[in-house]
């Protein structure tokens, strides 16, 4: 297992991978038709800024390219302006809009478990979130997605809609499509056209979601702010008055 500083480091790196979004594109950092706001925050959750975490609160805004990190209690909910949401749970690592301009590529899990919502008001509205073995295409839907800290494999798990499945490895034009229900677990080094899907994964999410919500009862701890858009909180992700607490020796196991 990764040590805290290595992931830090891991974070820094795949950003950098990406040299475009720096040395073409100059994103709108206090723009809130860009950024992603903090609705609802428990435990340790913080924004990387200068290769350092900082603590976030209620009301803070994340921008193009940030990366947002979970300890082994923290527990997110981050809005963006059209409505749809990103759920970071525990132990995760998390790129907002790494592809800006690309404005519909909303997040890359770099590894732990995101529930993510689009929103899509009646008609489709296409986004993509990206993880070390795959690239997830929706136009409105609820599913979860989780990468393995060690193997990198990828599970995604279609809560309500539909997700449409590529290598981001082994692409080849090969897609999969996941419905109400539906899972898949993405391998790094296997070809998509020999994944199974899993076709009755119903009562796992009804489980699972009552489990996420007695987790997060049993961790809520108060922080600042109100929780409504455009009000309490601070100021901004990264505010230079909330360094996060150092943290030592390897994340506790993923859920």
């Amino acid at each position: 297992m990764l040590r805290v500083a290595g992931w830090t480091a891991l974070a820094a790196l795949f950003i950098a991978a990406t040299p475009s979004v720096h040395a073409q594109f100059a994103p709108p950092t206090e723009s809130p038709a860009y950024a992603a706001k903090v609705m609802t925050l428990t435990g340790s959750v913080s924004v990387l800024k200068d290769n350092r975490p900082w603590a976030l609160d209620i009301g803070d805004s994340i921008q193009v390219t940030q990366v947002i990190i979970s300890g082994g209690d923290g527990h997110a909910v981050f809005q963006v302006s059209d409505g749809s949401t990103f759920e970071v749970f525990p132990n995760s690592y998390v790129v907002f809009r790494k592809n800006a301009p690309n404005w519909k590529d909303l997040i890359d899990v770099i590894v732990g478990r995101v529930k993510v919502h689009i929103e899509h008001w009646g008609q489709p509205n296409n986004n993509r979130i990206f993880t070390p073995t795959a690239v997830i295409s929706v136009r409105g839907t609820t599913f979860d997605v989780t990468v393995d800290p060690e193997s990198e494999s990828t599970l995604i798990e279609v809560v309500e809609g539909e997700v449409v499945i590529e290598h981001a490895l082994l692409g080849g034009g090969t897609t999969r499509t996941l419905h109400t229900g539906e899972s898949l677990t993405v391998d790094r080094t296997v070809p998509l056209a020999y994944h199974s899907i899993d076709k009755g994964t119903v009562l796992q999410h009804a489980l699972r979601s009552l489990m996420d919500a007695v987790q997060t009862a049993a961790t809520r701890v108060p922080r600042g702010g109100t929780g409504l858009p455009g009000g309490g909180g601070s100021t901004g992700a990264g505010d230079p008055g909330k360094p996060a607490p150092p943290t030592g020796g390897p994340p506790p196991p993923l859920p």
